[in-house]
């Protein structure tokens, strides 16, 4: 399931019980970004899924409803995505997955029923994502970036083929990172000293210098995740995590 099917899921099931008041209080509660939320249920209305009905209310907002097509998807999602939770958690025991549920559960403070491992997972992925821009935002980075140049400080000088292999990105999705970070100034495209045909990637000064800020701004992400789990959590989550990589 791709990340919209899987939001599209997130949606759906939050709409199964009772309706939403609007877009911002459904955004809200599920953690969505509001733009995001706006094009979501204009796919699931134009699917038939969803209706929007003017909230009597307020009449500025529009009430959410699921749709007797919006409640069948939903079993069909649901179906699937239990297929997927058991091959993504196969090689956890009952208790791993147990325990992974609890963590991953506290780490994004999920209230309610959970949806599954994979949206949990998802989830965690959101936050944790959403924290480490926050932190590097001061220096005109996303967390995004933070791999990009770990990996080049160690390879430089670099061809963008090697990097987009060491991080295990696809080559045009490699180019888009590096041009942001060229764009901000961090690293330099010059000649492959072993193939002049070629570019090459350098850390600039700027970038050499911004390295350590960053390190540290990473470090403070993780501080914040042990503040909120405690130190052996973590380190449970960080194992069960790496025990579902292939």
């Amino acid at each position: 399931m791709g990340d919209g099917t899987s939001r599209d899921f997130v949606v759906l099931d939050a709409l199964a019980d009772e309706d939403a008041r609007s877009q911002q209080d459904l955004a809200h509660r599920l953690g969505i970004n509001r733009t995001i939320m706006v094009k979501l249920l204009d796919r699931l209305q134009k699917a038939g899924y969803v209706t929007r009905t003017r909230n009597p209310e307020n009449r500025r907002t529009h009430v959410l409803s699921l749709t007797d097509a919006g409640r069948a998807a939903l079993e069909d999602m649901r179906a699937e995505i239990a297929d997927r939770d058991a091959r993504i958690t196969a090689p956890l025991t009952g208790d791993e997955r147990r325990r992974l549920t609890e963590l991953l559960t506290r780490l994004v403070a999920e209230d309610g029923e959970i949806a599954s491992t994979e949206h949990l997972i998802a989830q965690a992925h959101y936050r944790l994502r959403r924290l480490g821009d926050h932190i590097l935002a001061p220096y005109g980075l996303r967390t995004r970036h933070f791999g990009l140049l770990l990996a080049l400080e160690r390879l430089e000088p670099c061809p963008q083929q090697r990097l987009a292999r060491s991080l295990g990105l696809t080559e045009p999705t490699t180019a888009s990172l590096v041009d942001e970070v060229v764009q901000a100034g961090m690293i330099a495209r010059g000649q492959d000293p072993h193939d002049r045909r070629r570019y090459a990637l350098r850390l600039t000064g700027l970038g050499r210098d911004r390295l350590p800020q960053v390190h540290r701004a990473m470090e403070a992400t993780e501080r914040e995740i042990e503040d909120s789990l405690g130190p052996d959590a973590v380190r449970d989550l960080r194992d069960l995590l790496t025990k579902l990589l292939p």
